[in-house]
């Protein structure tokens, strides 16, 4: 899924100078937009001396030889010099696809444009840009230029934390079986057990109802993808980080046949339109993805391994949604969907603050990315609940979805472009974070209380009661336990 290289070619408008400034901005090696211009440079030369040798044979056959033969005049000369150049111009049109496969190899590195509004910085932890906090803290009352602040430079009262932690209360009520998930599944594996069953269950069925009243069309898409596919969307990274290969037919020696696991219905959902032409009548289109999502979390050793909070198999709704090529229609759109999510977890009860993240963590398709961390007051702390993206053209030129009108293109116009969707992307609820945050949020002395606007996909239950006591510690914990 590369940008579009005519935005490098400055014979076409392009600006190849912007892009290298937005990789500066991305943390990324500006030379890869020289490198591209130079093998496109050597690939357009390639391409005119094979149109200059065909108009040679031509000229040579028409000219020369064609009244050679009519004159009945010995050519043999001349038709060894035209099986040359019928040589020639074979081998060099073997050279451009290879030479044409390392330009897009390096153009696919290239990341998109970079919003105005996200910080240029690394550090996550000092500057994401936080834009929202809710609830409001006493100091924006008394402070009206207390948002937007760099994270690190921010000071407000927290909202206030409680005792418990997720892993102890989804055991506590019954929720979960982990030691036997693992025995079944390997490393965070994990059964879900009733209430946790019940909560998973609802949040979802919650969750489509909620994006079916704001006119978001359901969809539950295939768990796996051909790698064809799959490799038009993700990032050459997130098949060793993320995806998890499924192997396809026992005689298939070449590969053909493989399939890789979603990490998120955003990918299924992305190719959804996958080579069509949509009027603009037609948009924005608005989906909610319901799927089970599959993550190998590489380099997640030794994270959060208790609970369901970071787990290879889960249940998430997604929205996902296409506008126009028009930045100032997306960015409006990225907006929506992010007071979209804001108003879910203020309606389960959830505080939590909206950044704006740095440029250093944003992904290749990205222009701009908020994250909703909700509040977990059992770790008195912000965890990630929602991340919502603005990929403009990026993955629609990967899976070929256009808009607007055929006969747009202007002949001869070398400023032209081909008009590609914009694709965004926010998820609404991954439900096992989902449950870990509502579960510390309302829980009490003796259980958890259910929020109000889930009770009516829960059966009328109002109340989750604690049905055992803590969780046995394992024996690294145990050992930590003794020393102190």
């Amino acid at each position: 899924m590369p940008i579009d290289i005519n935005e490098l070619r400055d014979y076409k408008g392009g600006d190849p100078l912007a892009y290298k400034k937005f990789m500066e901005q991305r943390f990324k090696d500006p030379n890869l937009v020289d490198e591209v211009l130079q093998l496109d440079a050597d690939w357009r030369t390639l391409r005119q001396t094979i149109d200059d040798l065909r108009k040679q044979m031509n000229q040579l056959q028409k000219n020369v030889i064609a009244p050679m033969k009519k004159a009945k005049e010995n050519c043999d000369a001349q038709v060894q010099e035209f099986k040359q150049l019928q040589n020639e111009i074979k081998s060099k049109e073997l050279e451009l696809p290879v030479l044409e496969a390392k330009r897009d190899a390096l153009l696919h590195r290239i990341g998109n444009k970079v919003d105005p509004e996200v910080p240029i910085s690394q550090n996550e932890e000092e500057d994401n840009l936080v834009i929202r906090l809710f609830p409001s803290p006493p100091e924006a009352a008394e402070n009206e230029s207390l948002l937007p602040r760099r994270a690190g430079a921010l000071s407000y009262t927290l909202p206030s934390s409680k005792p418990l932690t997720h892993d102890e209360l989804l055991w506590r009520i019954g929720g979960y079986e982990p030691t036997r998930g693992s025995a079944v599944a390997g490393h965070r594996g994990y059964f879900l057990t009733n209430a946790g069953v019940l909560l998973n269950q609802a949040i979802i069925n919650y969750a489509i109802s909620f994006l079916g009243e704001r006119n978001y069309q359901v969809l539950q898409p295939p768990y796996f993808m051909n790698k064809d596919v799959m490799a038009s969307i993700a990032q050459l990274e997130d098949f060793d980080e993320q995806l998890y290969k499924v192997s396809g037919k026992t005689d298939d020696f070449d590969g053909s046949s493989e399939k890789y696991l979603i990490a998120t219905s955003e990918q299924p959902i992305c190719a959804y339109h996958r080579n069509e032409w949509l009027e603009p009548s037609q948009l924005p289109l608005r989906y909610a993805g319901v799927s089970t999502c599959f993550r190998k979390e590489a380099g997640s050793s030794g994270k959060d391994i208790r609970g369901i909070f970071r787990v290879h198999q889960f249940d998430k709704i997604e929205q996902f949604c296409i506008t126009p090529d028009d930045f100032e229609q997306s960015q409006a759109e990225q907006k929506r969907m992010l007071q979209c999510a804001q108003d879910f977890y203020e309606s389960l009860g959830i505080g939590y603050r909206v950044v704006c993240l740095v440029s250093g963590e944003l992904n290749d398709a990205a222009v701009k990315k908020y994250d909703l961390e909700g509040w977990f007051p059992g770790q008195n702390t912000y965890r990630e609940l929602v991340s919502c993206s603005n990929c403009t053209d990026f993955q629609s030129r990967g899976v070929g979805v256009r808009c607007g009108s055929k006969a747009s293109m202007v002949k001869g116009d070398l400023t032209a472009r081909a008009s590609y969707v914009h694709m965004l992307n926010a998820t609404l609820c991954a439900t096992g974070r989902g449950i870990c945050c509502i579960l510390e949020t309302h829980q009490t002395e003796d259980g958890v209380i259910v929020p109000e606007v889930l009770r009516p996909f829960m059966g009328g239950k109002d109340f989750l009661p604690f049905v055992r006591g803590p969780p046995e510690l394992s024996k690294g914990e145990k050992g930590i336990k003794k020393k102190e």
